[in-house]
């Protein structure tokens, strides 16, 4: 199992795109939470409220996940990161699995 992150500008995008990332099955599930963000971006610090999103994918999907992001995505560098987890409860991995696959989820 695979954990991605990435941020929005705003709720709706966020939404329209893990909605599109969950029906194309290259993700399992996702969480939208709001967040302040503070960065440098143009030679000076910035903050705003983004939405920040955590995808649940398996690792064969891993990269089909960054390549839509990045084609959907609306900022011009986006985060995306993942974090590949070590231990995850045998009963939800068999379910993420079976819901990125091509089988009744």
């Amino acid at each position: 199992m695979t954990i991605i992150y990435t941020t929005f500008p705003n709720r709706e995008k966020a939404l329209e795109i893990c909605k599109n990332l969950l029906s194309e099955k290259l993700i399992a599930c996702f969480n939208i939470f709001q967040v302040d963000s503070g960065y440098w971006w143009d030679g000076k610090i910035s903050q705003d409220i983004e939405f920040a999103a955590i995808l649940k994918t398996s690792k064969l999907k891993e990269q089909g996940v960054f390549k839509r992001l990045k084609e959907l995505h609306p900022y011009s560098v986006p985060a995306i990161f993942s974090v590949e987890t070590e231990n995850v409860d045998m009963d939800y991995k068999q379910w993420l699995e079976k819901s990125v696959n091509n089988t009744n989820s």
